[in-house]
């Protein structure tokens, strides 16, 4: 690969997927000069919140592992040093990674300008240059064409074909479809409604929209402002919004579900 200036491609894994609220337990960067030489940058970080179990599965990073880790703003400067003049590359690093990145460095007290840059981002090239849909699945797992696609049952059958691949390659130890589920990292059980209004965050329930978006939750604003949640319930919301607000507006509030990827502190 010939490059006219430095490359720094990053990676990070994160307690979570908000990216106005998760943290960074791990960086990793790689920087390519144009002379072939490589550097590279990785550390633990402490994020200062409990690490979701889901999250150790998928990252082997667990709440131990970066106890006696340095939080984000220790290291903020080296980072921000360390991709100084670069461009920056990575997957998906556009609508997560960099986003994220900056958070944590204004949080810390640096400024990270990034959308100037130019951006290398490999998953966006892998989307628009290779297929994603059935016919393409079908031939990865099943080393088949799929002839009849777009037909509804020829389409089921191979997505059958598919699973029982899958399960196979993913889960050689036992025939249990049940185990495909493990591979499940559904961001949407981060959400109260399916129209994502509301977003459990450490057991408490967040606005995603309107003045309170993103910083308040449900229980600060029953305190605070009932004159917006009385609104709500004359406004353009689904049925499971409202009888939530109206719940909330009467003193209840819904607990936790299990799957709250950032379960409150005991």
């Amino acid at each position: 690969m010939r490059l006219q200036k430095d490359l720094v491609v990053l990676d990070l894994e994160t307690t979570g997927t908000w990216i106005e609220k998760d943290r960074i337990i791990e960086i990793g960067l790689v920087k390519i000069s144009p002379s072939g030489g490589k550097v590279t940058y990785v550390r633990r970080v402490n994020p200062g919140i409990p690490i979701p179990a889901i999250v150790t599965r998928l990252t082997g990073i667990s709440d131990k592992d970066v106890q006696d880790a340095p939080p984000f703003r220790r290291i903020a400067s080296e980072v921000v040093e360390f991709l100084e003049g670069a461009d920056l590359g990575g997957f998906n690093i556009e609508r997560f990674d960099l986003p994220l990145l900056e958070r944590e460095l204004y949080e810390a007290g640096l400024r990270f300008e990034w959308r100037g840059r130019q951006i290398y981002d490999a998953q966006k090239i892998y989307h628009l240059h290779e297929k994603r849909d059935l016919t393409a699945a079908y031939r990865f797992y099943c080393a088949k064409d799929l002839t009849q696609a777009h037909t509804a049952l020829a389409d089921a059958e191979a997505t059958y074909d598919i699973l029982e691949a899958q399960l196979a390659k993913y889960c050689p130890e036992t025939d249990v479809i049940e185990g495909l589920a493990d591979f499940e990292y559904d961001t949407s059980l981060d959400f109260y409604d399916e129209e994502r209004r509301f977003r459990w965050w450490n057991g408490e329930l967040y606005f995603m929209f309107g003045k309170y978006a993103r910083k308040h939750n449900l229980r600060e604003v029953v305190s605070k402002d009932a004159a917006y949640l009385k609104w709500m319930l004359e406004g353009d919301f689904s049925p499971k919004v409202k009888d939530l607000v109206r719940a909330a507006l009467e003193g209840q509030l819904p607990k936790a579900p299990v799957h709250d990827p950032h379960p409150a502190k005991k």
